[in-house]
């Protein structure tokens, strides 16, 4: 007995050195919780390329260039805001298979702050079957269009257990601003700090062939790490729902 006692007591120090133990304080602090605003990355030396209002026609494009550097970025996408996604379903289907993440921005990119929690529902529902169909997983991440957390927005989007991403930096792109211009904000903001994640959308050419090769140039430049916006706040393995999600049959339609 007293044998047995000392082996099990080398066995637990020997499984405390080898797994340190992380306080329930430090677990509160890297928890991503739903239905929570998160701005920007959790740790420095990071930036999250993300980009709204896809899939449109130079997703593709968007993909070989940011494959070509080397960066993982992060896709929000609608299902009817620029055409219907299963339209784009290429597109699509090669942003996922290049590992960067799909997340949703709404099936119609309405306010959703001023919608019943059951329209928000179908809103975030009809995106999620439509990534289930096209390339087999829902999203666990999604930007609200607008920005727009108010209402019962963040209480639905807890009970549906998603991320709620908005942004610390505005490239402006929507505003007309050129890529030179939203340039200039990058180097304002400077690459200290918890990492960025910024407002920007893929349905400009002047984002995709100007910004994006300029900033993955600049993140190289300051010692920046592209990765998705999961990764980019503690994240990872949790870019989607657990479970597998059987596809409904096609055609599918908007």
């Amino acid at each position: 007995m007293l044998v047995e006692t000392f082996a099990t007591g080398l066995l637990l120090v020997s499984s405390a050195v080898a797994h340190p133990v992380i306080s329930p304080l430090e677990y509160v602090k890297r928890a991503v919780n739903p239905g929570v605003v998160i701005r920007n990355c959790n740790a420095p030396g990071q930036l999250a390329l993300a980009y709204d209002d896809g899939p449109y026609q130079y997703t593709s494009q968007l993909v070989d260039i940011l494959d070509r550097g080397g960066a993982k970025a992060t896709f929000f996408w609608t299902g009817t805001l620029y055409g219907c996604i299963y339209k784009e379903a290429n597109a699509v289907k090669k942003a996922f298979a290049s590992g960067h993440q799909v997340a949703s921005h709404s099936w119609s990119h309405q306010r959703m702050g001023s919608m019943s929690a059951s329209q928000i529902r179908t809103e975030m529902t009809k995106v999620e079957d439509a990534l289930v169909n096209l390339v087999g997983v829902k999203p666990l991440y999604m930007r609200p269009p607008y920005l727009d957390t108010g209402g019962q927005f963040l209480s639905t989007m807890r009970t549906m257990n998603y991320k709620v991403i908005t942004n610390d930096i505005d490239s402006g792109d929507w505003n007309n601003r050129s890529p030179q211009q939203s340039q200039q904000t990058f180097q304002q903001a400077g690459a200290r700090g918890n990492g960025h994640i910024p407002l920007m959308h893929e349905t400009y050419a002047g984002t995709v062939n100007t910004l994006t090769p300029w900033l993955i140039n600049w993140a190289k430049q300051n010692n920046l790490k592209l990765v998705t916006v999961a990764e980019c706040v503690g994240d990872p393995d949790g870019m989607y729902q657990a479970g597998n999600f059987t596809a409904k049959t096609g055609p599918y339609s908007c």
